[in-house]
């Protein structure tokens, strides 16, 4: 996208959890349309919680991922079944071995039209059966978002020899790239 195009774009906001930040970090960067991936907590009552408070369970806090987009390019409703892939959204507080409240699968909708539009992509995904069983995700209105610390952020690519980028989050993000290579700005491994 051009600067002039860039400056001239009406952006959106999406606000997804779905298991460890990491993952849904390491995905949405290389999407067309994605401006920007800020890895973070919201959906809690302690206001700008830290890394180990969410972890502590206590805080209320889902680790999100906070995406700003351009709709004129990407549709909430594809970021959304983009985000239905990343995660398995059919257990609660629990993604693989990430086990806790701040791994809840859950949309933040930022307005009416976005909540109305995660509806009908659940009810979409959940007639076509693509998890074998019922959804589990919450469907919220915005709550307040707090940044993760920097080390959070941009944590897959800058860490790729780490045990949970390798066993963990590189199978996700290569899942990912091969289904949705037709949308990514680039395409590195």
């Amino acid at each position: 996208m051009s600067q002039t195009a860039t400056e001239n774009a009406t952006f959106e906001h999406a606000t997804l959890g779905g298991g460890c930040f990491w993952c849904l970090d390491g995905a949405y960067r290389d999407v067309r349309g994605i401006q920007e991936v800020v890895s973070g907590y919201a959906g809690g009552h302690v206001p700008n919680p830290s890394y180990e408070q969410v972890c502590g369970k206590r805080t209320g806090h889902a680790e999100v991922v906070r995406l700003r987009f351009d709709p004129a390019v990407i549709s909430y409703a594809d970021i959304l079944r983009m985000f239905f892939t990343l995660h398995d959204p059919t257990t609660k507080d629990r993604q693989g071995a990430d086990v806790g409240p701040q791994y809840r699968s859950v949309i933040m909708a930022e307005t009416p039209e976005q909540m109305e539009t995660a509806r009908a992509v659940m009810a979409e995904v959940e007639q076509a059966g693509v998890w074998g069983a019922p959804l589990v995700t919450e469907l919220l209105p915005a709550a307040e978002f707090w940044p993760a610390e920097t080390e959070h952020q941009d944590y897959f690519r800058r860490n790729p020899w780490s045990g949970y980028c390798r066993a963990v989050i590189a199978p996700k993000v290569a899942k990912f790239r091969k289904g949705f290579a037709d949308r990514l700005s680039r395409t590195e491994a």
